[in-house]
């Protein structure tokens, strides 16, 4: 059980204490509270990604991207009104003040309501080779590499089913009876999982092409089938219909510091020097929401990889939303990720 008074910090907090808390408590929140522990603001998973969007420096203060008049229910209110309150203004939590506005509690939506599912499928890259983690994958393909007491591929379908998603699809290639013979039809784990074999590689987006054309018509949640994440792909599905943009690519932010001065000139003389400058990018992390119109883009026939397909769409004049991943990310290409894996398996416990 989470407590809520773990979420409680002041606006002289950082922004990296904020992101601590949100992942440690997911209750999605953190209140701010003045001296006197009146409700000054709230950090919402979203509060955070717009400071990374605007590439904030993990130090800036609660202050600065706080929400200023957060919306509160009074102690003692009905709870049918608070869940009122809290669908018509697509809340998902919301603090519990007394009538000095300070701070009695937190009310959650998935504590007022039976946990939802999700009709979105979900297709998981499962078939490459894995060259890179040679010898491990000589005989066993990537997914099925064991991180702790289960294979890299099981846990991202255990965070998908958590956050209530049930309709899988797996892409396979290299070992992929391996694969089927592993996890069957899903029914061990109570959710459905179907197979798409790519004769020869398709890249990472050709299979989006052998989906069958009786999805439902739901935005398609797709990921690397070699990820660790706790990214939470409930707000992630939140935020791109908020976004209503035909594609949704998660990134994580990626620092690189020149271990020399930087000398700027102006052809002939020393303008500045900047010693051992950090540059700020945001990379591909590997995660997509794509609408189904989307699939009309690939034929399942030719190779494909994602980066050409967004590049495609954005010249057709089309845009892409990003998500910043501030959550547990690990992309498991080569020995020393998988040896990190081990060391970080309690994530996933």
């Amino acid at each position: 059980m989470h407590n809520w008074k773990n979420t409680i910090l002041k606006m002289t907090d950082t922004m990296e204490v904020a992101v601590k808390i949100l992942n440690q408590e997911s209750l999605r929140i953190v209140m701010v509270v003045d001296d006197e522990e009146r409700l000054i603001g709230s950090i919402t998973d979203g509060d955070i990604r717009r400071g990374l969007i605007r590439q904030l420096p993990m130090n800036t203060r609660l202050a600065e991207i706080m929400h200023k008049n957060p919306i509160v229910s009074l102690a003692g209110d009905d709870k049918s009104n608070i869940l009122r309150k809290m669908k018509e203004l697509d809340l998902l939590q919301i603090p519990i003040v007394d009538s000095d506005g300070r701070v009695t509690g937190l009310e959650t939506f998935q504590n007022l309501l039976e946990k939802k599912k999700f009709n979105n499928p979900v297709l998981l890259m499962a078939g490459g080779f894995g060259k890179r983690l040679a010898p491990l994958t000589n005989n066993t393909p990537k997914p099925l590499l064991k991180v702790g007491d289960k294979p890299i591929l099981e846990n991202v379908i255990n965070q998908f089913i958590d956050a209530g998603f049930y309709n899988f699809y797996i892409s396979t290639h290299y070992r992929a009876e391996m694969v089927q013979k592993y996890f069957g039809d899903g029914s061990n784990l109570n959710v459905s999982i179907r197979y798409i074999y790519e004769n020869e590689p398709l890249g990472t987006a050709g299979s989006l092409g052998l989906l069958p054309d009786n999805l439902p018509k739901l935005p398609i949640l797709m990921m690397n089938g070699d990820l660790l994440t706790k990214v939470d792909f409930k707000e992630l599905l939140r935020f791109h219909l908020q976004e209503g943009e035909d594609v949704t690519m998660c990134v994580r932010e990626y620092d690189f510091q020149i271990p020399y001065g930087v000398v700027e000139t102006d052809g002939k003389h020393v303008i500045s020097i900047e010693e051992k400058p950090v540059h700020r990018f945001f990379v591909n992390a590997g995660i997509y929401v794509l609408n189904p119109s989307m699939l009309d883009m690939v034929d399942g026939k030719s190779y494909l990889d994602m980066p050409k397909l967004l590049e495609q769409k954005m010249r057709e004049s089309g845009k892409i939303s990003m998500f910043p991943v501030h959550e547990y990310w690990l992309d498991i290409g080569q020995i020393e990720q998988f040896d990190q894996a081990q060391r970080d398996v309690s994530q996933f416990s």
